[in-house]
């Protein structure tokens, strides 16, 4: 993962706070429960030019706005052959479009457009939108003109926490609230839309099809957690970017994608006790060469180990598991998002 936060804790306060996630039940800083996300003001169609919009704040003040904008392109090689209903349903369309039809940019405070951040950001976001094929059916018009879709993602504050899943959220909220102006023409003609913004149509038509989510979910030894605050990634042996989709007219859920995110634990310093370094007045009684030997071996008796190694097959199965099946965690983030009102600009 790269580097987004600094993390100003001692290794006797990371030792501390392994200790209580790891603690049955575990103790979170704030209070939560294993599953709970931390409280949230939604909002969309808030930016009156474009197609859709939103906007989400987390309770610890990390704010993000996302616009959409459609514009109509020419396709290139586009024959005479098809005609393609924009009112019609989804399962025609299927394998119509390009994922190059899809343009998405994030801007974050203090980071340029090319950092590792963003781009790994917007390529984890994208691999979701795009991974059923169904956002980019939707965009084709007919077998000569599709939409281009700009999703422009705005992280108003320096990320206090890791963004995903903010960033995610208020995407599928912004593309919730796009609509399409209505198509007029027929066949393969150019094509000609109605004026009227109140019959324009929903990108995504119906409550049953709607845009994926990513959930960021950690471990720490036996305790798995959901939207991980800094002190939490600060501590945790494996962290997961978890995308799901809802499956079109039932209330299951399929995984889409799954990333692997390198915590920033693995960048902490163990605590190295006093026989090995001079601070504090203490006398080292060991070499360089030792000390990393030691270090390497394992050997050293400290109060916090950053952790190594990779994640357990288990591991990922019960995140999962915890995320799609019913009742679970993506039923209760979706639930929350359905009270939010779907606007129109």
């Amino acid at each position: 993962m790269p580097p987004y936060t600094n993390i100003p804790l001692s290794p006797a306060e990371l030792s501390y706070l392994h200790t209580s996630l790891s603690s049955t039940p575990p103790i979170r800083p704030d209070g939560r429960t294993p599953t709970q996300f931390r409280p949230l003001v939604a909002e969309t169609a808030i930016l009156p030019t474009a197609n859709g919009s939103a906007r989400v704040c987390f309770s610890d003040g990390t704010e993000a706005i996302v616009g959409v904008k459609a514009e109509v392109e020419k396709t290139r090689g586009g024959g005479m052959e098809q005609d393609v209903n924009m009112g019609g349903d989804d399962g025609n369309d299927e394998g119509k479009g390009e994922v190059q039809w899809l343009q998405l940019g994030i801007d974050i405070p203090g980071l340029r457009d090319d950092d590792a951040l963003p781009v790994f950001l917007g390529a984890m976001l994208r691999e979701a939108l795009l991974a059923d094929g169904g956002l980019a059916a939707r965009l084709n018009i007919n077998a000569r003109f599709h939409w281009r879709l700009y999703v422009d993602i705005l992280l108003l504050s320096p990320p206090l926490s890791y963004p995903l899943p903010l960033l995610s959220l208020t995407t599928h909220l912004a593309l919730l609230s796009t609509r399409l102006p209505a198509l007029v023409s027929q066949g393969d003609e150019d094509p000609l839309f109605n004026d009227d913004w109140q019959a324009s149509l929903p990108l995504y038509p119906s409550k049953a099809s709607q845009p994926p989510i990513t959930l960021l979910v950690i471990s720490v030894q036996d305790t798995i957690l959901f939207d991980p605050s800094v002190p939490e990634l600060a501590v945790a042996d494996a962290v997961l970017a978890i995308s799901v989709l809802q499956t079109p007219g039932s209330r299951t859920w399929s995984v889409v994608a799954i990333r692997t995110v390198d915590p920033p634990s693995r960048l902490t310093a163990a605590g190295v006790p006093s026989s090995l370094g001079s601070a504090g007045g203490a006398v080292a009684t060991a070499t360089n060469a030792e000390v990393l030997l030691a270090r390497e071996r394992d050997e050293i008796g400290s109060v916090w180990r950053p952790p190594r190694g990779g994640v357990g097959r288990k591991v990922i199965a019960r995140m999962v598991k915890m995320v799609v099946e019913s009742g679970g965690v993506a039923d209760e983030v979706m639930g929350g998002l359905e009270g939010v009102e779907i606007g129109m600009s």
